[in-house]
């Protein structure tokens, strides 16, 4: 027990300098809700309801309150219907619609009936066995899909040992993920009059696979008759949608203070990059991967990183970040982020580059694809 907390504070130690990244000056005009479960997977069970049918009316309603409330926003939906989808192709949605934020509703449920209120979470490492449990509970989706085993490497939802590895694989966009799920806390807390559960993490396969800031909402808990009543209700349910939809306004506008409406920096774009009718400039661009093993709010000499490998710097949204290994091959790039994994680097992670400005990974993906067709 005592070598496990040794090994649990040494993790928490690794995700502090490879996480604390805000990027602010973004535009979030792109959404994805996601309703978890549905079809043959219900989800927790109530005395008189299932998940799955009390967050797929939530999702459908928070939907509706962005679409007729926030001028351009795009709502894309991974189910509308009651039917079964598999997690990673809801991850998928979401990457190939180059989504600026990801929302999965559920519901919670607990062996002790006075368990109440709602929590909100964002990919990490799990700090209690209760946070733990919650991911194990929502991550068993994947034992209803067929192959699940190849889809997911292999993993287990129900061993603990694949959990703390999953949860140091993406920390990219966590300041993000924590900054909209402490919003839509506010909002349960103060408007919706839940208990606030607070903000936590877990390793979450959902969150792990999509390529943009997530989160993963358990609103109430249908094991406490008093909290199923209310998510049970036209009334809760609409507070509950109202709620994250207030969140998400919140958040789009704090992302985006200071920067110009979207239309100008659209146009400010098309003038300066496709004006040249034609030059050398439109040459077709390079598209490539690397690896990112740390980043600093400061300069750090590049000599310090224990790997034969070359490391370079660059700068993004006023953090100094540290990569290597450049490779047009997402295979290879995958190499490197294993091999830079096993020298210590274990929040390492795959990053792209279009003209040599950051993109994400699916993003490339798309791009290379498209220059390989015919």
């Amino acid at each position: 027990m005592k070598r496990m907390k040794a090994i649990f504070g040494i993790l928490c130690c690794l995700l502090i300098g490879v996480d604390g990244i805000s990027q602010e000056g973004s535009y979030v005009n792109k959404v994805v809700i996601d309703a978890g479960h549905g079809g043959k997977d219900p989800g927790a069970l109530g005395r008189n309801s299932q998940e799955k049918d009390i967050v797929l009316k939530i999702a459908l309603k928070t939907g509706q309150y962005i679409e007729e409330n926030i001028d351009g926003v795009e709502v894309i939906y991974t189910r509308k219907t009651d039917k079964f989808v598999e997690l990673h192709k809801r991850a998928d949605i979401a990457n190939k619609n180059d989504a600026d934020l990801f929302i999965s509703i559920h519901c919670n449920a607990n062996k002790v009936a006075r368990a109440k209120g709602a929590e909100t979470y964002v990919m990490g490492l799990h700090k209690t066995e209760e946070n733990l449990e919650v991911a194990k509970e929502e991550n068993a989706a994947i034992l209803l899909e067929e192959d699940y085993r190849q889809e997911y490497d292999g993993f287990d939802p129900n061993s603990d040992e694949g959990y703390i590895s999953l949860s140091l694989m993406q920390n990219e966009y966590r300041d993000q993920s924590i900054k909209m799920a402490k919003k839509v806390q506010d909002q349960f807390r103060e408007r919706v009059g839940l208990k606030d559960r607070s903000v936590r993490q877990a390793g979450f396969l959902l969150l792990y696979q999509t390529t943009m800031p997530g989160i993963l909402i358990e609103t109430a808990f249908l094991s406490n008759p008093g909290n199923e009543k209310f998510l049970m209700s036209k009334r809760g349910q609409a507070y509950i949608a109202s709620g994250i939809y207030r969140a998400f306004k919140e958040y789009k506008h704090s992302m985006e203070k200071g920067l110009p409406p979207r239309e100008e920096a659209l146009a400010d774009k098309s003038n300066n990059d496709g004006g040249n009718n034609g030059d050398s400039h439109n040459s077709d661009p390079e598209i490539y991967f690397t690896v990112q093993i740390d980043t600093s709010p400061e300069s750090i000499n590049v000599e310090k990183f224990a790997t034969s490998r070359r490391v370079s710097e660059y700068k993004h949204n006023g953090v100094f970040k540290y990569i290597t290994g450049n490779t047009t091959s997402l295979k290879e790039a995958r190499k490197i982020k294993r091999e830079m994994r096993a020298k210590g680097y274990e929040g390492a992670f795959i990053v792209a580059f279009y003209n040599h400005k950051r993109i994400r990974v699916q993003k490339a993906i798309e791009l290379m694809e498209k220059s390989e067709s015919p």
